[in-house]
């Protein structure tokens, strides 16, 4: 105001109505302040999670005689604020796997696996799982289920892997369900690819995304499931017509099963990456175990995949019953039920 208006002090007070005191009042900073400041600091990298009062608290547990205001002044003054809590997250994925840079190139190159989540009629959650090859469109498997583990996930894998061979890669998000270690050590193990997309990135799983709109549109929307036996008797009715009667538009209007048909094999008589050796391995405990057995005529090419066959008892031994084995071309599975 003196320098807008050429006034003097004694003019500019008394137009702002305020003590000319005000004006030349100096603060005095305290003797014990820098010390006080430098302690703050120590407590606030040690946790930083607190607040001021918490600070001033622990301040004055200390025997230092200071009041919540002048803590208050302080922690404004050294710039001190407390984070945005943040969720610790695995990352394992990034944009290279993304299906603009790998696509796939024929049958069984890459699959692709997701979650839709989804209600029946007295609001229970229903959680919808789809696997889908990426190349020929078709869905290989779609489950459904009040909820689903990873566990759940490699028993519906061994499934389809029983089914139609092993693909080279597979292409999923950053779900606790795919990142899983189990997962991630039975693609290992299986020799297949694992592709992590870049978190927070859904239409880098464009193909997953867009079944799971057709998913929505042509079914979830359309009926209402009394309960969860009812979804899954919906389900495997319109997965073999989406994917033998329904015209799929980027397949020039071919059905996904008539175009995989029409799709050279060729790749499927490949190794794979497998040891042609062979590997049993076996859930025992929660922990994995492998054993490794020489070639043999009826081994060759094939492979015995992981999954959860023993579990301990409630005395914690571990209980054993036989051994199921489904032989296939390109892999022997070992089942042991508890």
């Amino acid at each position: 105001m003196q320098k807008e208006c050429e006034a003097s002090q004694r003019q500019a007070c008394r137009a702002a109505q305020q003590p000319r005191s005000t004006q030349r009042y100096q603060p005095q900073v305290k003797q014990d302040e820098p010390a006080l400041i430098q302690r703050m600091h120590e407590r606030v990298r040690r946790h930083p999670r607190f607040g001021y009062r918490r600070i001033g608290a622990m301040l004055r547990a200390e025997g230092r005689r200071i009041n919540l205001k002048r803590v208050r002044r302080l922690w404004k003054q050294e710039g001190f604020r407390v984070p945005t809590q943040t969720h610790k997250k695995r990352r394992l994925g990034h944009s290279d796997n993304g299906i603009l840079r790998h696509r796939a190139l024929h049958k069984d190159d890459v699959w692709t696996w997701d979650f839709i989540h989804d209600s029946d009629e007295s609001g229970r959650p229903l959680k919808w799982f789809s696997l889908v090859d990426e190349y020929t469109r078709e869905c290989l498997a779609l489950e459904v289920n009040r909820s689903m583990t990873a566990v759940d996930v490699i028993d519906v894998l061994a499934e389809v892997f029983r089914q139609r061979g092993v693909p080279k890669s597979i292409r999923s998000d950053n779900g606790p369900e795919f990142i899983a270690a189990a997962i991630r050590q039975y693609l290992s193990m299986a020799g297949i690819e694992a592709l992590y997309i870049e978190p927070g990135s859904p239409w880098e799983n464009g193909y997953a995304e867009s079944f799971h709109g057709r998913l929505r549109d042509e079914l979830l929307n359309l009926e209402v499931f009394a309960n969860l036996a009812e979804a899954k008797a919906l389900a495997a009715p319109w997965r073999g017509e989406y994917n033998h009667v329904r015209p799929h538009s980027s397949l020039g209007y071919a059905t996904p099963a008539a175009f995989a048909a029409r799709c050279s094999n060729d790749n499927n008589n490949e190794d794979n990456g497998m040891d042609a050796s062979g590997a049993l391995v076996e859930w025992n405990a929660g922990a994995w175990r492998c054993r490794t057995f020489p070639a043999s005529p009826h081994r060759t090419g094939r492979a015995v995949f992981p999954h959860p066959a023993l579990r301990p008892s409630s005395s914690g031994s571990v209980r054993r019953r036989p051994s199921r084995w489904l032989t296939f071309p390109t892999m022997r599975y070992s089942r042991q039920v508890s």
